[in-house]
């Protein structure tokens, strides 16, 4: 039993005055003469012992009425939480795209947001999360409004990550009771694998969504296979989640026509490439559509856009080199080649790619029109010369970079280790290279720059190293790649090297980026100062985050765009090019944690089978049962005693 106004009972110290009252009030008797002393006798005993049971019961009634009035303006009542707590319900429901889709009864979102609806308390305050808001301290109402017209986001469900955000809103609050529940049909993509739910004291309830469904066809990704003068090889993946399936139809538009149309069958839980031919053109919007009815239906279409290519710029300074002009082919990079004596200062701010190959010295001249090409987004490649002037080599570094470099020491060593997570051999590899034929290096320069290993020699020292610095991409060879000193040249590996470094220069457009995640689009567009890009299709427009450079922008999105499709960067309405964003492939996966799996990572876990049963749970755990009816009887009853005492008892 709790209290509303537990004070009132420092009142019970006035109940002392009736107890004192009756204690001390003397009732003095006459004496009366009768003939018969000995009877008069007895009847005087037997009054003054039924005039004292008389007081006490009229003592006991009174004591007990005004104690059940001091209950009554306590206002005592039974609950499992204190009156003055507010009741709270933190609501994550995910809106992700797993869950827009049909269950037996109807769209599961849409299904789920109902019965919150429905079985909510009108009492309560709110706070609802989804994947791309929250909304705190609403009323019932406004929980109803935001759910009747909740949307699909792209954005990926982060559980970890809703519960720290519940536990960090919770934390040092008091006078408020607090119900987190989290709703989600629990999938599991390859990010959260190992959630563990850590530093977690809040108890949370769970309410697991089931996908009954178990089948799933979808369009993983594209890439093109060839591309030579005359037509452009896409290659399709399609992914099987479930039984094999056979005669599926699959279609390739370009915009809204239809370009090639055919049917395949695939294996279960099984991949599958299928190839589309297209002709060489400058532009085109691509959209591959599966036509099949599955659980999931945002991955039966695949966009994807293909502009004309621009050349890269590029700038050897140094020695004449047949292998750095034989990777850098005319189809794809303008590269020049210069000697330090008639290198054009003026070219170099148009360049997206400066490579440094084998200078004895790097003079001041050439180290300041470098700097300032670096601040403004330039890559650059340094590849020294065994005669390299160590102590102008060191001034250049000093410039933007921590660590210097040291003398050239003859040594065998052999190039062993490639860094397979690097930018650089991004889908360079299917798998690592075992059987590698190692190219050996017989002098190379050590050094102290910091920054990631590449490609590493044997005794686990950098071979080719991306230098940290505060403004771009630079890369050093610590050792020249001329045939006399290393067989690097004649190596496969120099090709995809070389190449993704020219490349990577300039972050032209891809077929296609993935929604609601940090894509870097690199324009080969001047800006005046007041001049910005946008992003649009037919039904919005935003202004991505965006950096300009001398002779490139570089454009940041996130959080935008939220739905797949086409999407074109304009300058003044001027289209300049077209993206594609297409929903990641993990928002497929038929894999879901089990209730087990989920209390094994959170203890303090109560999992319910249904939304209305969570909601009947708190409601009839904060219901609030109010007692002082029940003690006003009880103070009319004592009073109504007292009366027919004072009235019916005779002494």
């Amino acid at each position: 039993m709790q209290f509303k106004h537990p004070e009132i009972f420092y009142l019970l110290l006035l109940l002392i005055i009736p107890i004192l009252v009756h204690l001390f009030q003397l009732q003095k008797f006459k004496k009366i003469a009768f003939t018969n002393v000995a009877f008069l006798k007895k009847i005087s005993l037997e009054t003054r012992k039924s005039s004292r049971v008389k007081k006490w019961l009229i003592l006991t009634t009174r004591i007990l009425g005004l104690l059940a009035l001091l209950f009554v303006f306590s206002q005592p009542y039974f609950s499992s939480k204190k009156f003055n707590e507010k009741n709270h319900n933190l609501i994550y429901l995910d809106n992700s795209m797993s869950l827009n889709t049909n269950g037996n009864n109807g769209n599961e979102l849409m299904l789920a947001a109902q019965e919150i609806i429905e079985n909510a308390s009108d009492f309560d305050t709110y706070t609802l999360a989804t994947n791309d808001h929250i909304y705190e301290d609403i009323n019932k109402n406004q929980l109803s409004e935001l759910l009747k017209n909740i949307k699909v986001s792209s954005k990926f469900s982060n559980i970890e990550q809703k519960i720290l955000e519940f536990e960090n809103k919770i934390k040092n609050t008091t006078k408020t009771l607090y119900n987190i529940v989290l709703i989600s049909d629990f999938q599991i993509h390859r990010k959260n694998k190992k959630d563990k739910f850590t530093n977690v004291n809040s108890l949370f309830s769970f309410i697991k969504i089931d996908q009954n469904q178990k089948n799933n066809v979808s369009i993983d990704s594209i890439y093109i296979s060839n591309n030579n003068s005359e037509e452009i090889k896409i290659s399709v993946t399609v992914r099987n989640q479930g039984e094999e399936k056979n005669n599926i139809p699959i279609a390739l538009y370009n915009d809204e026509q239809l370009i090639n149309k055919r049917s395949f069958s695939i294996e279960e839980n099984n991949t599958k490439n299928i190839e589309f031919s297209i002709p060489k053109t400058t532009k085109f919007n691509g959209k591959i559509q599966v036509t099949f009815n599955d659980i999931f239906l945002f991955d039966n279409t695949f966009f994807f856009s293909i502009n004309s290519q621009e050349k890269i710029n590029i700038l050897s300074i140094g020695e004449t080199s047949n292998s750095l002009r034989r990777v850098f082919t005319e189809s794809d990079f303008n590269f020049s080649n210069s000697t330090l004596q008639n290198v054009n200062f003026n070219s170099i701010p148009n360049q997206q790619l400066i490579i440094l190959n084998q200078l004895e010295n790097i003079t001041n001249a050439l180290q300041n029109s470098l700097v300032q090409f670096l601040k403004d987004g330039g890559h650059l490649l340094i590849i020294p010369n065994e005669k390299s002037e160590i102590a102008s080599y060191n001034t250049f570094f000093r410039k933007f970079a921590n660590g210097s470099i040291n003398n050239i020491k003859s040594d065998s060593l052999k190039i062993t280790n490639i860094n397979y997570d690097h930018p650089l051999y991004t889908n360079v590899f299917s798998k690592k290279v075992t059987n590698f034929q190692y190219p050996s290096v017989s002098r190379s320069y050590s050094s102290s720059l910091k920054g990631d290993k590449i490609i590493s020699f044997e005794n686990k020292t950098a071979f080719l190293q991306e230098v940290d610095n505060s403004y771009t991409k630079v890369y050093w060879f610590s050792s020249p790649l001329n045939i006399e000193i290393t067989n690097f040249s004649n190596s496969p590996l120099i090709v995809p090297t070389l190449y993704n470094i020219g490349q990577q220069s300039l972050q032209t457009s891809k077929p296609y980026y993935i929604l609601q995640k940090e894509n870097v689009i690199e324009v080969n567009q001047k800006l005046s100062k007041d001049q910005i890009l946008k992003i649009s299709n037919t039904n919005s427009s935003f202004i991505p985050l965006q950096q300009s450079f001398s002779n490139k922008v570089r454009l940041l999105t996130n959080e935008q765009p939220k739905t797949p499709g086409f999407y074109t960067i304009t300058l003044d309405e001027k289209s300049l090019t077209t993206i594609a964003y297409n929903v990641n492939k993990e928002e497929s996966s038929l894999l879901y944690y089990t209730k087990n799996e989920l209390k094994s990572k959170l203890s303090n876990l109560t999992i319910y089978d249904s939304i209305e049963g969570f909601f009947t749970k708190i409601n009839q755990k904060n219901e609030v049962q109010w007692l002082w009816k029940l003690f006003l009887a009880i103070a009319i009853v004592s009073l109504l005693l007292e009366i027919l005492i004072l009235k019916f008892f005779r002494t």
